[in-house]
């Protein structure tokens, strides 16, 4: 197997893009070789931990609504290719993503990781609830079948807090600036949201490598 660590925010539509085309090109190599581990990067890291409103956060980072609507339109073409529908407009708050990220990493605890990731994409894009509240991502674990009142008192506390704060500087400081950032084998970096194409070239090249090491080993 080859690990596949994905960096990644919750709250990052090319994340949400590049992970539905990642999943493309494993649905077309089924047995492909990766094994994937999701890790923290915020995109707002100065966010306060409530979040604020989306239309001040428009304000801060765009200058106002339609010149976030200019920038969000690439996003919004690149998502529908990708089968994905995110719907902005609805989108109320901005969060702050600290307790995302640690529900991400308590989910992988009971190998329920993508599944959440993914989870957390949908109810922020797709359903526009806020998942810097406590007790919708509680409601979130509930729907994968984690317990709800402990996920809801470990929110509640500090519990890997320093965790996800010392992770996601280890990647700023390895020169991540941006995510989704996809490490192949602990060792390739590949950048953004790449199309299924160049994903079934790289597990078609891994299965060769593999292929070719089995028989070395012969």
């Amino acid at each position: 197997m080859v690990k596949l660590d994905i960096i990644s925010d919750p709250i990052c539509p090319w994340c949400y893009i590049g992970k539905a085309l990642l999943d493309r090109a494993l649905a077309e190599r089924p047995r492909h070789p990766f094994t994937i581990e999701w890790h923290p990067f915020q995109l707002n890291p100065e966010m306060p931990r409530a979040g604020m409103d989306r239309r001040a956060y428009l304000e801060a980072k765009f200058g106002g609504k339609e010149a976030a609507a200019k920038a969000y339109a690439p996003v919004l073409e690149r998502a529908a290719e990708a089968g994905l529908t995110i719907d902005f407009a609805a989108i109320e708050r901005t969060p702050n993503t600290l307790d995302a990220h640690r529900l991400i990493h308590w989910a992988g605890i009971e190998d329920r990781q993508t599944p959440m990731a993914m989870a957390l994409f949908r109810a922020y894009f797709d359903e526009a609830r806020d998942i810097g509240d406590i007790d919708v991502l509680a409601d979130i674990a509930d729907g994968l079948g984690m317990d709800a009142a402990v996920v809801r008192r470990l929110l509640q506390s500090e519990a890997d807090l320093d965790n996800i704060r010392a992770r996601d500087a280890q990647f700023r400081e390895m020169g991540i600036t941006g995510v989704p950032t996809f490490i192949v084998g602990g060792q390739h970096a590949v950048p953004g949201s790449q199309p299924a194409e160049l994903w079934i070239k790289v597990i078609d090249e891994l299965d060769a490598q593999i292929g070719q090491g089995d028989g070395a080993a012969q």
